[in-house]
């Protein structure tokens, strides 16, 4: 078995531009350029960054019996309802255990006679396996392409630089658009809580790349980066705050359940973990957001404890946000902390005191009309 991390498409130019690589779900990535993560992440909430999220999996999915049954061999493995779902639409979805945990969270979009979808870079091979057995008359097919996240209140400018009609697509749409004169799928959604385009590239990625980071709004940006911001968005990463011993209830995200395949609604059920969920009832626990007035870092693992040191949860994605100056954590905790004063986290001997707050801890800023 070789375990030597994949390269992306743009690893020459990543090191061209002097970023700090490292080992991710399998491929080496940029973490940060030399400009730093801080001013990274304040670029994208100032102006337009180029991340390159090429590791993500994408997948077509087709059928050799047509949409509808592409469609329900579909519905028969996430919790969607392609009836009223129109071309050109992107959707949040779930991949779940028999025990309704979060085997995965990926987008998926309508398109003429395919979907596709996105999946998490880690979970690429494990996706693939578990879809074939749950759909076993859809062919998936790799999609052999580089994917770009241009994010920022100056994407769309920048985009529309290059193709006008950037500036129509509405958010959580899809359409292709043409850079530079390849045609690319393109979404207008991302992962920072900033409007932003997420544009799948077929060939030409290097040019295309260097095109956009020639235009004055735009810089390069990391896995770090892309990190700390969509921690300020409020939005879970599988493998920290989500996973397969996390229910969507728990995790605030049983919105990804489409409504009509919920107890009780016309097309319920039929998906894996459908009847777990269902028995499962009021979840005892719940993700939530902290903050923290006191200046020490609290990082994924550090248990939160109230004054007694009884502990009542854990922190599973923690940094000092770059936008707000303080401790920002998502934790998750037993539903007796929601209305409890005086939690603290628990940081090797230090106890600094944290607080429940609404989120995301940095308002998103889509396009939504």
């Amino acid at each position: 078995m070789n375990d030597t991390p994949r390269r992306l498409a743009l690893d020459n130019l990543h090191r061209e531009l002097d970023a700090r690589m490292s080992s991710f779900a399998g491929f080496q990535m940029p973490i940060q350029y030399p400009a730093g993560l801080r001013a990274e992440h304040l670029h994208t909430r100032a102006s337009a960054s180029l991340f390159d999220v090429s590791h993500m999996g994408q997948l077509r999915v087709t059928s050799p019996e047509g949409e509808a049954a592409l469609h329900a061999g579909l519905e028969a493995a996430l919790p969607l309802d392609f009836e009223a779902w129109p071309d050109g639409l992107q959707r949040y979805t779930l991949l779940l255990t028999d025990s309704g945990g979060i085997a995965d969270d990926l987008m998926a979009i309508r398109l003429p006679g395919e979907v596709r979808l996105v999946v998490n870079a880690g979970n690429r091979e494990a996706d693939l396996v578990r879809l074939r057995a749950l759909c076993p008359t859809l062919d998936f097919e790799w999609i052999d392409a580089a994917l770009f996240a241009l994010q920022g209140p100056r994407a769309e400018e920048v985009l529309a630089s290059f193709d006008a009609s950037a500036a129509q697509l509405p958010f959580m749409h899809a359409a292709e658009l043409t850079i530079d004169g390849v045609r690319c799928l393109t979404t207008r959604s991302g992962y920072t809580g900033e409007d932003g385009f997420e544009i799948s590239v077929p060939a030409q990625a290097e040019a295309i790349a260097r095109r956009l980071l020639a235009h004055p709004a735009v810089a390069p940006a990391g896995l770090g980066a892309r990190d700390t911001l969509r921690l300020e968005a409020g939005l879970a990463l599988h493998g920290n705050d989500i996973g397969p011993d996390v229910l969507p209830a728990e995790a605030r995200i049983g919105f990804a359940i489409a409504a009509s395949r919920r107890p009780g609604a016309a097309k319920a059920g039929g998906f894996p973990g459908a009847a777990a969920l269902e028995a499962a009832g009021k979840p005892s626990r719940q993700l939530v957001g902290l903050v923290s007035s006191e200046s020490i870092p609290v990082r994924a693992g550090s248990a939160i404890v109230d004054a007694d040191e009884n502990e009542l949860g854990v922190v599973t994605s923690g940094t000092v946000s770059p936008s707000l100056g303080h401790p920002i954590m998502l934790a998750m905790v037993a539903r007796e902390a929601l209305a409890r004063e005086g939690l603290r986290a628990r940081v090797r001997e230090r106890r600094p005191e944290v607080r429940i707050v609404s989120l995301p801890f940095v308002p998103k800023q889509y396009k939504r009309n």
